[in-house]
């Protein structure tokens, strides 16, 4: 089953470039393992614009759509057997440590 990690941090985050080493030693690690399918850094929530189609009228805002105080700064998915195969993987990526990763399974899986 694919499960979508959803890695979220508030504004006062800054990553070291240990952690962004070690980010990229775990993709490397969980590919290998052909657990990691693929996954994204995303830009800073300023760049988001939120679309939707209401009565047929396009409306754009410049804003992500969720206000919290954390924000999604990447997202990962991974194939796991389980639910708890991926709480384990979640828990084993190094941002754990210092932001929340929500797990989520895609629908239709």
């Amino acid at each position: 089953m694919k499960y979508i990690l959803m890695i979220c941090h508030d504004d006062a985050f800054r990553p070291l470039e240990r952690l962004v080493a070690d980010i990229g030693a775990w993709i490397r690690d969980m590919t290998k393992r052909k657990v990691h399918v693929n996954g994204y850094p995303l830009r800073p929530p300023r760049d988001a614009v939120t679309v939707m189609v209401r009565q047929g009228q396009i409306r754009v805002k410049d804003a992500p759509f969720a206000r919290s105080r954390e924000k999604m700064c990447a997202c990962h998915v991974v194939e796991c057997p389980s639910r708890e195969e991926a709480i384990r993987v979640a828990a084993s990526h190094p941002m754990a440590k210092v932001a929340t990763i929500e797990v989520r399974p895609v629908w239709g899986e």
